[in-house]
């Protein structure tokens, strides 16, 4: 099991920067639904006393975690965090792309962070390898971030988690197709749903519907 570590953010707080958020992103790939973002700060006074609480190693990619453990991790990053969240429809998805709705997100969970705590960010740690375009605040972008750096594995808990609830909320809409099992991804099962009963209000129009290989 790979647990993220804090070495980046101890780096920037070394050099007197304490607010360093996380970010990253939870549903680029699926077929339907929205493209969510989480933003989490983790300020050095407060994390060595939470190091001993059984929630803070579950803490990781949230790809690594249950469902059960990810909404244990969400309740322990939202009580004892800093943390925004972003978001962005199908419909948005389908007219701006989606890396760019997943850019917008993540600027809308920025902007979720500012709002509830009033004061400015130093750095942000981004997941992956694309910059956040036109934002003034100082980046370092991260390959496998989600896996290695703390404060993007707690931003991986809230945008999964968050975009989970939401395509619950889409099943209860359209439970033909099966969006509280899959989430919206591309399973054998939801490709054959969207065959027999056509795209529903949830999918995103702009990807392929179609399994590969189908006529």
């Amino acid at each position: 099991m790979i647990y993220p570590h804090l070495e980046k953010e101890e780096y920037y707080w070394n050099q007197g920067l304490q607010r360093i958020a996380g970010l990253d992103e939870a549903g680029r790939g699926p077929l339907a639904g929205p493209v969510v973002a989480g933003a989490v700060i983790v300020l050095p006074d407060l994390i060595e006393s939470l190091q001993t609480a059984p929630e803070y190693k579950l803490i990781r990619d949230s790809k690594t975690v249950s469902s059960k453990q990810r909404e244990l991790a969400y309740d322990f990053i939202t009580r004892h965090f800093e943390w925004g969240m972003g978001w962005c429809d199908h419909l948005t998805v389908d007219r701006i792309n989606i890396l760019q709705a997943s850019f917008l997100s993540m600027k809308k969970a920025l902007s979720d962070l500012k709002r509830k705590s009033r004061k400015d960010i130093d750095v942000i740690l981004v997941d992956g390898r694309s910059p956040l375009p036109n934002i003034s605040i100082r980046q370092e972008n991260i390959i496998a971030g989600d896996r290695h750096i703390f404060s993007i594995s707690a931003a991986s808990i809230i945008a999964k988690v968050t975009r989970d609830r939401m395509m619950t909320d889409w099943h209860e809409k359209f439970p033909d197709y099966g969006f509280a099992k899959h989430k919206g991804y591309g399973t054998k099962f939801h490709f054959e749903m969207i065959a027999k009963y056509g795209p529903s209000e949830a999918h995103r129009r702009s990807f392929r519907l179609v399994r590969k290989g189908s006529v």
